[in-house]
């Protein structure tokens, strides 16, 4: 088997999109700033000469009172996925400008009000798309599946004028007061305590949620990852607003609002990334609130993994006293070094018509015909290098050719090396074996070949993955797969 093969289809739109994600986030690594020295030798940073703020009340009240002036009205009607079922439900959350779309996690269902984090990606899109599920690599997880995937409930939401909502959008501005309406609505559901709720965010969506801490008291603590402390350090292209408006940039600037802060707030960044914005943040500040972190050896995106874990580990944890949240600079930096976890997937019950039969597999994946239209592949659609998108698993049918069928593949897969064994599903006979197999161009994967006898047919799953994304969770994937399989009666 060619690993090409697998993947060609979606080669070009990956890489194209790849380019666009890292390019979107809004990355930064340098930029300088114009401050004046405090008596205590402190960076002071002033609202420059010349604006037209008046700054004697909260950044909450100076933000309210500004009227921001739109250069461009930029807005897109990007589809929404919908979510896994059970997982995740597709609301619309009120704002100012109108309702907007979010997932929000699904009803617990056990009568108990449950932390949740509000999760803001990265990027200049005000949408939301199929990042919460989607399993990205180690060094590169911007999704903030961790949270989720350790039992903390999360919102992920989107805002004015992307994926049709009202509005447009207005470059952390009025995003701003739609991160308030998440707040609002999160903490109007049932199942969620409204004194247990966090705000987090990456790159753009960072600097969103760092602006979001200045402005409101409501989360219990904020977690910003890689934000700026000044907007004109970002890619100006991107900008909706009046650019001659040097309050426009003010507004938008966390670095002139950070004593506004009232509760925890996390700055985290990795030493190769915007770490020069963190620590000009912390040098301007001695708000007691304001906690910086910047982490050896790791950069924009490779801190995202290791770090929004030992988050979810400290919202777990958090009993709701004043200072019981406090993560450390050894915590973060131990957490870099730990070996990369894989994602445990969101798995979906997917029906074959055409052999009566149900079983679950990973949401993520695609069921389509083979090019030879032999059989069935059940495939990951995305070029992520973990085992769940590198795997995959081809269904066919095969007529049984006489009584002797399993007992001749038995002996055949035997003799080739397989581990064999004899087992039943649905009452079904199954041939079920598993190996490493090399391939022509002389790679080598593991491949568990399961065959199941159905009257006069064998039903056939032949599930697949590369020797270096072999490992004890996807071989535990596959065997989910299989008890999941059920036919019709």
């Amino acid at each position: 088997m060619n690993r090409k093969c697998i993947k060609k289809v979606f080669a070009f739109f990956l890489i194209v999109m790849m380019a666009v994600s890292v390019t979107a986030c809004g990355f930064v690594k340098s930029g300088g700033d114009s401050r004046e020295d405090g008596e205590d030798g402190s960076a002071v940073v002033k609202i420059p000469e010349g604006s037209d703020l008046d700054t004697s009340g909260s950044f909450a009240e100076v933000h309210d009172a500004f009227t921001t002036t739109l250069s461009e009205e930029k807005n897109d009607d990007y589809s929404i996925p919908d979510p896994p079922e059970g997982v995740f439900d597709l609301v619309a959350y009120p704002s100012k400008v109108g309702d907007l779309a979010a997932y929000v996690s699904s009803d617990p269902g056990d009568g108990e009000k449950h932390p949740m984090i509000i999760w803001v990606v990265g990027g200049w899109g005000n949408g939301i798309d199929d990042f919460p599920w989607v399993y990205p690599e180690w060094d590169n997880d911007q999704t903030g599946s961790a949270f989720w995937q350790a039992g903390i409930l999360t919102m992920y939401p989107s805002f004015r004028g992307g994926c049709g909502n009202p509005g447009y959008y207005e470059t952390l501005f009025g995003e701003v007061d739609d991160i308030v309406s998440a707040y609002e609505y999160a903490a109007s559901l049932p199942y969620v305590d409204p004194e247990r709720i966090y705000l987090g965010g990456h790159s753009t969506g960072g600097t969103r949620a760092l602006l979001a801490s200045e402005y409101t008291d409501r989360f219990r603590a904020v977690f910003c990852f890689g934000a700026v402390d000044k907007i004109r350090y970002h890619n100006n292209s991107q900008f909706t607003f009046d650019k001659s408006n040097q309050d426009e940039y003010i507004m938008r600037s966390p670095i002139y609002w950070l004593d506004d802060i009232k509760s925890p707030t996390f700055l985290i960044e990795g030493r190769d990334g915007n770490s020069e914005n963190l620590e000009r943040m912390e040098e301007a500040s001695e708000n007691e609130n304001l906690h910086c972190y910047v982490v050896e050896d790791a950069d924009h995106f490779s801190v995202l993994a290791p770090a929004t874990r030992v988050v979810a580990e400290k919202i777990l944890a958090d009993t709701g006293d004043e200072a019981s949240i406090v993560i450390t600079q050894e915590e973060l930096d131990a957490a870099m070094k730990q070996d990369p976890a894989i994602p445990v997937p969101v798995m979906t019950e997917r029906y074959v018509e055409e052999l009566g039969m149900t079983f679950s597999c990973p949401y993520v994946w695609n069921i389509a015909l083979s090019e030879d239209g032999s059989s069935l592949e059940v495939y990951s659609g995305y070029d992520g290098a973990n085992a769940w998108d590198m795997a995959a698993l081809y269904i066919t049918l095969y007529d049984a050719e006489g009584g002797d069928t399993q007992q001749r593949l038995k002996g055949n897969m035997e003799e080739q090396g397989y581990v064999v064994e004899e087992i039943s599903i649905q009452g079904n006979p199954a041939v079920d074996g598993a190996s490493m197999v090399q391939t022509d161009d002389g790679d080598f994967y593991y491949q568990r070949y399961l065959s199941v006898e159905r009257g006069e047919e064998c039903v056939v799953f032949n599930f697949i993955v590369y020797e270096e994304y072999v490992e004890e969770s996807v071989v535990r994937l596959f065997q989910d797969m299989i008890d999941s399989i059920a036919f019709d009666d």
